[in-house]
């Protein structure tokens, strides 16, 4: 049962269309994931691993802007050149105009390219049934510091699975058939309601579905039951099979100590 009735969430994201059902509500009768591609990266007794992308298509970016980004700095320089031979003839809104541009232009080309270029080659997230966590592998990034360490780079995090919603979202995109669906998991603030993170789950609503009711499965039933996957799992840290773009983003490594909790279950004594 699709839940369409928006919740008491603070923090509804532009495009929010609809919740998926709730982690505990029963699930309705199994509908054909066994065919899902990519199927799930591991499934055991204690966690499953979920396959994640937030670029589509590896590489198509980088090709675009790295071209365009090469053409804008010979633009760049070849405006500069004029600007400062002397030309100063032009009133001062144009001589501001023409300094300024270029540099916002490359600082609105070069994060797209940087994004295609270093970003995990998986994002996998791990739903560790025994700890009832889920585990983000989340890359984070941000368009104004572009150079900021602080802001791009792997940072794993970990909450609580009864805290996690699954959205819904559309957006009207003309040339993509009109709309564009894909489903998002918002994580709340228990005790206010609030949002407090929203992170990429599938790009599109039929492998959002697919994976969403397969977490459930897991986490209420364990790996009994699920299905038999058609597609065999892969590793996304061999090369083999990949494409070059692909081959060239960073491999996956999950800090030991996450990596460690996100696999096992809890030790005698230990608080959840």
């Amino acid at each position: 049962m699709i839940n369409r009735e928006p919740k008491a969430l603070w923090g509804r994201a532009i495009g929010w269309s609809y919740d998926l059902p709730h982690v505990d509500e029963v699930p309705a009768p199994r509908f054909s994931v066994g065919d899902i591609k990519p199927p799930p990266n591991y499934i055991d007794e204690v966690y499953l691993e979920l396959p994640r992308s937030s670029i589509i298509l590896r590489g198509v970016i980088a090709l675009i802007s790295i071209p365009l980004l090469m053409f804008q700095i010979g633009l760049m320089l070849w405006m500069y050149w004029d600007l400062f031979s002397g030309d100063w003839s032009h009133d001062w809104l144009t001589n501001v105009l023409g300094f300024l541009v270029p540099i916002v232009s490359l600082w609105a080309i070069i994060p797209f390219a940087k994004l295609d270029l270093v970003l995990p080659r998986d994002e996998p997230i791990r739903f560790n049934r025994l700890r009832r966590k889920i585990y983000f592998y989340q890359y984070r990034y941000h368009y104004i510091y572009l150079f900021s360490r602080k802001h791009w780079g792997v940072k794993p995090v970990a909450y609580n699975w009864d805290d996690v919603t699954a959205e819904v979202h559309r957006i009207y995109a003309p040339g993509h058939g009109g709309v564009i669906e894909n489903v998002k998991l918002s994580v709340r603030n228990p005790e206010t309601n609030e949002v407090i993170d929203r992170v990429e789950f599938a790009s599109n609503l039929y492998k959002g579905e697919a994976y969403w009711a397969i977490a459930r499965l897991f986490m209420q039933q364990g790996p009994e039951a699920l299905p038999t996957f058609v597609h065999p799992p892969r590793d996304w840290n061999d090369d083999d099979g990949l494409s070059h773009m692909h081959c060239l983003a960073p491999k996956v490594h999950w800090p030991v100590a996450i990596d460690l909790e996100s696999r096992t279950a809890p030790s005698e004594g230990e608080t959840l």
